[in-house]
């Protein structure tokens, strides 16, 4: 699976770029979020996330200025009835920060002033997303962090909740851990945070 593609700019229209990799063009969908992130700009590094039609039998990749923006379209993704069509118009009418903060303080009306976005699918995202995304950083599994795997997290998370602390608490001190050593190892990530709850 991959994971990023680094390379040249070849082409970028508001719905697709196309990264030159030593020779080879290779065309991913995006959102308007990254198109923005990209306009000007020579090079790029994007974050792949492959989607499977099921009735096609087709694999569509999308691509994402940020490691961020591709952790909550998964989030959207994994959401009951909702496709990555939804996802990418959904990233493509709200900044992740507008995102987080309207699923966070549970603003339905944000939601559903995207096109597409009826108030079941709005309600919907909110029940199932909210726990999943910490205030200010995206998402609570381990993908959102940058640098550290999904597994190192985990046993970092439960190893501290053992220990009797507050899981919202943290993961927010493991949250400002990753983002000062995004490489920390378990051992590193729980002494430190052990020093701030």
């Amino acid at each position: 699976m991959m994971d990023y593609i680094a390379g040249k700019i070849a082409e970028l229209t508001p719905t697709r770029v196309v990264i030159d990799n030593h020779g080879i063009g290779y065309a991913v969908e995006v959102s308007l979020q990254t198109y923005s992130a990209l306009e000007g700009k020579g090079d790029a590094v994007i974050y792949i996330q492959s989607q499977v039609n099921q009735r096609e039998g087709t694999t569509v990749d999308y691509g994402f200025a940020s490691r961020e923006e591709r952790e909550l379209f998964r989030l959207i993704t994994g959401v009951s009835g909702m496709g990555a069509a939804s996802a990418r118009m959904i990233l493509s009418s709200l900044t992740t920060d507008e995102l987080r903060d309207a699923i966070l303080s549970e603003n339905i009306h944000v939601l559903k002033s995207v096109k597409g976005i009826g108030l079941k699918s709005a309600q919907r995202m909110v029940l199932e997303l909210k726990d999943k995304i910490v205030k200010g950083g995206g998402a609570v599994s381990g993908q959102a962090f940058a640098g550290s795997s999904g597994e190192t997290v985990d046993e970092a998370t439960s190893a501290l909740q053992m220990l009797g602390f507050n899981k919202a608490n943290v993961q927010k001190a493991i949250q400002a851990i990753l983002k000062a050593k995004p490489d920390a190892s378990v051992e590193q990530i729980i002494k430190s945070a052990l020093q701030m709850l």
